[in-house]
């Protein structure tokens, strides 16, 4: 038995020798390979700088300047309606109709308070006028004059308190028409004709405004650190155009004309807000979609041409050139395409050397030899028979 267990302990070590001798091996005979193998012909290319206008794209959704909540100023049953969920509405347009007798009675009282008070007034005014050219004649007290002229005074107080109650009664019935505070358009209707509403009833419908619009979207503190260096003091109504989630473009461009005044920590972001042009009502409240905010100066970045780039599961990258034209592999962040280049972010910077052209026989860590455009479209003219 415990020899049978040897020879199996043996053969799985032998196995696993054989197997580790045979990777070295294999590995060697790789590396003479490629080292007898002539070094790839490529060409490079010293990464520059461009002076551009900064683009940044992020999501973002569309709120309305208002979101108005529509509430009865007064108490009574609602007895019409005069639209439909949904509708557009002007600013001022009538939306219900609070049962307006007991509000209209009032006011009629009211203004007959008001009349009566000033006709009484009207009275005791020209009898104190009577009174006065008596007085000075002896022809009647003293007394009956000061009399005269309290009661002028407090008919004088009761038509100022008879003129408030009836701008009060007025103001009262004027709220029996409930009216739209803003242009927009209007939601749901949660209180229906007939039911009994006050100012606690909560709203009857909501409006939400439509022209013009705000659009709201976060932005990378990096990326806001970089638009804030390129614009510095020329900081305000940043061009913003929008895009549709099926890539169709707005048609009218936005004003970047809000940034908030912290970064979010779970997120990172800064909020920002630009305001469209929303004539035919075309945005609706809620709706996402993509914006690209615009610097307004421009500024000298680095960049890489796009046939440089490769990419893997780890990100881009590309192949540089060390001190000894070696190449070797470094990853990189891009940002936005200006024409047939990457603007570069991270990883690269002005004078470094990388291979744009020849990339596919490129080893790190291997020799390749320079050469021109010239020559490398001679070799490919060569390699296709041409």
């Amino acid at each position: 038995m415990k020899k049978n267990i040897i020879i199996v302990l043996t053969v799985i070590i032998a196995a696993i020798l054989l197997r580790y001798f045979s990777g070295i091996i294999s590995q060697f005979i790789s590396n003479r390979a490629l080292k007898n193998k002539p070094a790839p012909s490529v060409q490079v290319e010293s990464i520059g700088e461009k002076e551009i206008i900064r683009k940044f794209e992020a999501p973002g959704r569309v709120a309305s300047k208002y979101q108005v909540n529509v509430l009865a100023r007064i108490a009574g049953y609602l007895q019409k309606s005069y639209f439909k969920e949904g509708d557009y509405v002007k600013q001022g347009q009538v939306l219900f109709l609070i049962e307006p007798t007991e509000f209209k009675n009032t006011m009629n009282v009211a203004k007959a308070n008001v009349e009566n008070t000033r006709a009484q007034l009207i009275y005791a005014e020209k009898q104190l006028a009577r009174s006065e050219e008596l007085v000075k004649k002896d022809y009647i007290a003293k007394a009956s004059y000061d009399q005269m002229l309290s009661q002028r005074d407090a008919l004088r107080a009761q038509l100022a308190s008879a003129q408030a109650a009836y701008a009060d009664s007025q103001r009262n019935y004027s709220y029996t028409r409930v009216k739209s505070p803003v242009n927009g358009k209007v939601g749901i209707i949660t209180v229906t004709v007939g039911n009994y509403v006050s100012p606690n009833s909560g709203p009857l419908t909501t409006i939400n405004s439509t022209d013009p619009i705000y659009v709201t979207f976060p932005m990378d503190s990096n990326d806001f650190n970089s638009l804030s260096n390129a614009d510095l003091s020329n900081n305000k109504n940043r061009k913003v155009e929008l895009y549709f989630n099926n890539g169709e473009k707005y048609e009218f461009n936005g004003v970047q004309d809000f940034q908030d005044n912290k970064i979010d920590q779970s997120t990172g972001t800064v909020t920002l807000r630009a305001t469209f042009k929303n004539p035919n009502n075309q945005l609706l409240h809620g709706e996402f979609v993509t914006v690209k905010l615009f610097s307004n100066n421009k500024v000298k970045v680095p960049v890489v041409h796009q046939t440089a780039v490769l990419e893997n599961q780890a990100g881009k990258y590309v192949y540089k050139l060390d001190d000894k034209n070696i190449p070797q592999l470094v990853y990189i962040k891009t940002g936005e395409q200006t024409g047939d280049y990457w603007v570069v972010t991270d990883g690269l910077k002005p004078g470094d050397m990388i291979i744009t052209n020849g990339l596919q026989k490129v080893t790190p860590g291997h020799p390749v030899t320079i050469v021109s455009k010239e020559e490398m479209e001679k070799i490919n003219q060569v390699k296709n028979g041409k």
